[in-house]
């Protein structure tokens, strides 16, 4: 064992920068295949943000009309209002899809087959996160496409400079999504955890619906709403679309994002699968 240790310790030494982005190149390469070949997959990831922007919004339209409150200069229709929040579910939906995925990989080995490699886990957990997040920022971009088809606009550079904040949600979401699935050792067990998760970061936050609305009728939902990390990722991508940083919410998804994916790296670690191991052998035996 202790051979192999420092065999492995000396290959890591030897890696370069090329090894590295070899291997990153690698799994965004899978990450993609996959993707290109779960067809409804892609389609799922759009009829939920379709159906409130199309559906919903429109019954809403009279109701929840939003008034002038930043970063909006003038009063906004309610479907432009949630095009953010709906950019955060395809991102929040992403990043558990992806986790499920690596459930999966898990249950058939080839999550084990990963992480035994000689690069650190720390880098083949963050290039799996990046791979993922790469493929919701995708779906995220054809939304918005078929948003502006529907008349939902916001300016041309908007669309660039949501960019980063898209990058930076979609990890914190993804590091979350990936922190889930090292507690989950079965596959049958993650839509009960998901929709535990989604749902209510999706509804308590800002993405449906003004804070100060929620302030209004029930303090205690707008408190639990402040303490949702979905809500500052929302914030972000909303500011983002106009040219404008919301500082305590670009704080807050960094911080989480920190916290998320370094619970997802101690999850992973090897001892831990060490363990693992031997569980499942003394199951077999």
């Amino acid at each position: 064992m202790t051979d192999i240790t420092f065999a492995e310790l000396s290959d890591r030494r030897r890696f370069g920068m090329l090894q590295y982005l070899v291997c990153l190149k690698g799994i965004l390469v899978r990450e993609g295949l996959r993707y290109l070949n779960q067809r409804e997959r892609f389609i799922s990831s759009l009829v939920r943000p379709l159906l409130w922007l199309f559906i919903f919004a429109a019954g809403f339209r009279q109701v929840l009309g939003v008034s002038i409150i930043p970063p909006y200069q003038t009063y906004v229709l309610y479907e432009v209002y949630i095009t953010p929040g709906l950019c955060g579910m395809i991102l929040l939906f992403s990043g558990m899809q992806s986790s499920l995925s690596m459930v999966y990989d898990r249950e058939m080995g080839n999550m084990r087959t990963l992480l035994i490699s000689p690069f650190p886990r720390w880098f083949l957990l963050v290039a799996k996160l990046l791979a993922g997040v790469a493929v919701s920022i995708i779906q995220v971009y054809v939304f918005l496409a078929i948003a502006w088809l529907w008349g939902v606009k916001a300016p041309v550079v908007g669309y660039a400079l949501a960019l980063p904040a898209l990058f930076l949600s979609g990890l914190m979401l993804g590091a979350l999504g990936m922190l889930l699935s090292s507690a989950i050792k079965q596959l049958e067990n993650f839509a009960g955890v998901m929709n535990f998760v989604i749902f209510p970061m999706y509804f308590a936050s800002a993405a449906l619906y003004p804070l100060w609305r929620v302030q209004e009728s029930s303090p205690l939902l707008y408190t639990i709403c402040r303490l949702n990390p979905f809500t500052y990722a929302v914030e972000l991508i909303r500011f983002s679309f106009y040219g404008r940083i919301e500082w305590t919410s670009l704080a807050v998804v960094i911080a989480f994002m920190l916290v998320f994916m370094g619970a997802a790296i101690v999850a992973y670690d090897p001892a831990r699968g060490l363990m693992l191991r031997k569980q499942e052998t003394g199951a077999s035996q």
